[in-house]
């Protein structure tokens, strides 16, 4: 692990929102569950580039780029692209990051060519207990995805989600199967139930999301980060920094995909209240 006191922010676009057809029962994106949340096909370049600029303001190093759907149809792949050469027109020092679900190695090299530096694909959890929360979809596509995101020459970002009725035993071969793919970074999610969704609650304790944390860590010792994610403020609430001392040393700041985060000057100011300072940039060799 890098320098314990100091801490990555990323910032997450969500720039296709809401027009999903799988049907991860996890997931308020889904079309299938109804869940009122703010749905649209395309959001307009020009207020990606605003919301980068805003990220930036923020002290984040990364921007990710996220659509709805399973993965990169031809048109999804140009507006990615389009927003992507948009963002880096600006020269702001950011990290492009695209998460836009299954992709081929083409659509990969695709995205490199037009200055996207990583790939985010979460495996979710694990093999075994993929089919129980997916089924339009294999858990396969998904770690191929993150096999063809190294071959196009894209740094790989994967993690997953915990609190979704799996146990122990998903947990650890879902970080075995994080740590064999070698992955940049790991973001660590934590269902955020939603009255809409088939999922009614988290099936976790805050006790057992920190070791999560802290075994994330161990598992994954090559990771450059340790990303605390979606469900961070539900799962932990006023104890959420505390991720920092359990091996976590990044974080996703501003608003979710569908979801409210807390403003990002407040994370900033308890990240620091709590002896850590904003990393500047990022080095990671990988």
């Amino acid at each position: 692990m890098k320098d314990k006191e100091e801490i990555f922010l990323c910032a997450i676009c969500n720039i296709e929102s809401g027009t999903c057809n799988e049907d991860c029962k996890f997931c308020t994106q889904s079309v299938k569950y109804k869940a009122d949340i703010n749905r649209y096909k395309r959001k307009d370049i020009d207020q990606i580039v605003k919301e980068a600029i805003q990220a930036k303001k923020n002290k984040a190093i990364g921007f990710c780029l996220v659509t709805a759907g399973k993965g990169l149809t031809d048109k999804r792949l140009e507006f990615v692209c389009q927003a992507a050469r948009a963002v880096k027109k600006e020269k702001l020092g950011l990290k492009i990051i695209a998460c836009n679900g299954t992709a081929s190695l083409e659509q990969l090299k695709e995205l490199k060519k037009v200055g996207v530096d990583n790939y985010n694909h979460n495996l979710e959890t694990s093999r075994d207990f993929y089919p129980s929360i997916v089924t339009t979809h294999t858990w396969d596509d998904r770690y191929q995805t993150c096999l063809n995101a190294k071959e196009a020459g894209l740094k790989l970002v994967c993690g997953g989600i915990f609190g979704l009725g799996e146990t122990q035993e998903d947990r650890v071969s879902m970080l075995e199967s994080i740590a064999s793919l070698d992955p940049m970074n790991v973001p660590i999610n934590f269902f955020h139930p939603n009255e809409a969704l088939p999922l009614v609650k988290n099936s976790i304790s805050k006790q057992e999301a920190f070791d999560l944390i802290t075994l994330a860590r161990k598992m994954v010792p090559n990771a450059h980060k340790i990303m605390i994610a979606g469900g961070r403020e539900v799962m932990f609430g006023d104890e959420q920094y505390e991720c920092l001392n359990r091996g976590a040393n990044s974080v996703v700041i501003g608003d979710y995909l569908t979801t409210a985060g807390k403003t990002a000057e407040d994370d900033i100011k308890e990240i620091e209240a709590h002896g850590f300072t904003i990393a500047k940039q990022c080095d990671a060799k990988q």
